[in-house]
């Protein structure tokens, strides 16, 4: 099974090597990695360049966000499943893809956990998500899986389409969403931390950007689950967050 990673950067030359290295070190033989690039202004290209990897496709222009560039990765894949990984993140060990690849062989969807820590030299984690299986009602519930880390198998990426735009910070919730709501979707849950996300991000910058992200949500699920203005989930994602974090200080720059 060919499984490709898109990447979206712009101006990440302080982290991108970290990202390819552990993209480069996965053990499963059979991989590409489409790198879509911003049009940086930095060494981002520089740093891409110098791995002069074959397994690493490069393609640099403007766009119109992280969520543009997915989109642009989901027209330039060329294998039979699709997964994200962050230009700030990496996989947590060499054996990531191997297992995605088992979990693929019998399901459509393959999603693990994520640890998210402060950078990528000291590791320090600051929350632990663990997923858990997925059951239908499960968004309903306050449930989400990580987007770093979620693979789809090619025809149900295609069939679900693009992110939408319209979403600020949780176009990847609703993509996801999206897809584990078509009917009878096989989803694999692999019982491993698959990525390691560095804060800091257009989700994790803040409170406020958790209680915005909280609201795209739930707009999510009132355009494709018929939830009602307000649901039980707008609580329940908030809590789950809570007992997931380990250092607030870290979580919340300045709490």
């Amino acid at each position: 099974m060919r499984i490709s990673v898109i990447t979206a950067s712009y101006n990440s030359e302080s982290t991108l090597a970290y990202t390819l290295e552990s993209f480069l070190s996965q053990t499963h033989p059979d991989k590409e990695l489409v790198l879509v690039d911003g049009a940086s202004s930095d060494r981002t290209l520089s740093v891409a360049a110098s791995f002069g990897a074959p397994e690493i496709r490069v393609v640099s222009e403007r766009d119109a966000g992280v969520f543009d560039a997915m989109n642009k990765g989901l027209g330039l894949f060329t294998g039979d499943a699709i997964g994200w990984l962050n230009s700030d993140d990496t996989f947590h060990d060499a054996d990531v893809l191997a297992r995605v690849a088992q979990a693929l062989d019998h399901a459509d969807v393959a999603f693990g956990d994520l640890l998210m820590v402060t950078d990528h030299q000291s590791k320090e984690v600051v929350r632990e998500w663990k997923a858990g299986p997925f059951r239908q009602g499960a968004f309903q519930a306050g449930w989400q899986p990580p987007h770093p880390g979620f693979f789809v198998r090619r025809g149900l990426a295609l069939e679900v389409g693009n992110y939408d735009l319209s979403y600020r910070s949780a176009a990847d919730y609703d993509w996801m969403l999206r897809v584990l709501n078509r009917p009878d979707v096989r989803a694999a849950y692999v019982p491993h931390v698959l990525a390691d996300f560095q804060m800091g991000g257009i989700s994790t910058r803040d409170w406020r950007a958790t209680v915005n992200g909280t609201l795209e949500c739930l707009r999510s699920r009132r355009q494709h689950l018929n939830a009602p203005p307000v649901d039980a989930a707008v609580f329940l994602r908030l809590w789950r967050r809570l007992f997931q974090i380990r250092k607030l200080s870290s979580y919340y720059p300045g709490s």
